[in-house]
C-alpha cells in the first residue's frame, strides 16, 4: 500500500498552521478589547488609543497633508470611535471600521477646508522664541514605509502625494503605505474591487508623472491634475 503522507510538505502545514493560530489569537484579542470597550473600561480606551492614535494620524495627515488639522480631525475620529462602539456589529476588523471612520473624517474636513478655511485670517506667532501649537505636537512616528525611505525621497513622495487627486491618493495610501487588502480598501472607501483597483492604477501613474517631473526637470514633462469623474 502506497505512503499517503508522500508529498505531504509539513514546513508548509506547520507553518499554516501558526499563520492560522496568529490569527485566531489576534482575533480573540479584538474580541476582548471590544467587549472591555462596550463595558466602557478605561483600560480599554487607552489600550484603543495605543494601537490606533499613530496609524489614524498617519493616515489622516496623507489625506489632508496638513500637521495642525490632522490632530483635530483625529481627535474627531476617536470621539466618534467612542461614541459609535456599542453599535459596531463585527462584520468587518476593528481596524478596517476606523480607518473608514477616518477616511471620512478627513474627506469631510477637506470639503469643508475648501468652503470656508481660505476665508479663515490665520494667526503668526507675534514674538520670535515663542513656539506655536504645530511647533509642540508630538512626534508622528515612524512607519515601515518611512523606515525604509531615506528623508528626501520620503519627503519628495509625500509633496507628490498631496498634487495627487483625493480619491486616487487614499486608494494608494491605503494600499502601499498602511499595506491594507484590496477588500479592506473598498470596505473603507464604500466601493466595489474594480473601483479600488482602478482607483490605485491611476493613483499610481499619477504620482509616478509627479515624480517623473520632480526628477527630470529638463525634460519639462507637463502634467496637470485633471478633476476626472471618479469611478
Amino acid at each position: 500500500m502506497a505512503d499517503s503522507t508522500i508529498g505531504f510538505d509539513f514546513d508548509t502545514y506547520s507553518g499554516l498552521c501558526k499563520v492560522c493560530a496568529t490569527s485566531i489569537v489576534a482575533h480573540r484579542e479584538e474580541d476582548c478589547l471590544l467587549e472591555a470597550l462596550r463595558a466602557g473600561t478605561n483600560e480599554a480606551y487607552e489600550t484603543l488609543i495605543s494601537l490606533y492614535e499613530q496609524p489614524v494620524y498617519n493616515l489622516v495627515f496623507r489625506l489632508i497633508n496638513d500637521p495642525v488639522d490632522a490632530c483635530d480631525v483625529v481627535q474627531e475620529v476617536f470621539l466618534k470611535v467612542f461614541r459609535n462602539i456599542r453599535t459596531f456589529r463585527g462584520n468587518s476588523s476593528l481596524k478596517t471600521w476606523i480607518y473608514r471612520i477616518s477616511f471620512n473624517e478627513a474627506y469631510n474636513h477637506r470639503r469643508w477646508f475648501s468652503r470656508h478655511k481660505k476665508q479663515e485670517i490665520g494667526l503668526e506667532r507675534e514674538e520670535e522664541g515663542n513656539l506655536s501649537y504645530q511647533d509642540v505636537l508630538p512626534d508622528p512616528g515612524r512607519s515601515a514605509f518611512e523606515i525604509t525611505s531615506d528623508r528626501e525621497t520620503h519627503a519628495m513622495i509625500e509633496e507628490a502625494l498631496a498634487q495627487v487627486n483625493p480619491a486616487f491618493r487614499a486608494a494608494v495610501v491605503l494600499r502601499d503605505m498602511e499595506d491594507l487588502s484590496y477588500d479592506e480598501i473598498a470596505e473603507i472607501l464604500q466601493v466595489s474591487l474594480g473601483t479600488v483597483k482602478s482607483r490605485i492604477m491611476r493613483g499610481r501613474e499619477a504620482l509616478r508623472k509627479v515624480l517623473a517631473a520632480r526628477l527630470n526637470p529638463d525634460l519639462n514633462v507637463r502634467w496637470t491634475q485633471q478633476p476626472a469623474q471618479v469611478e
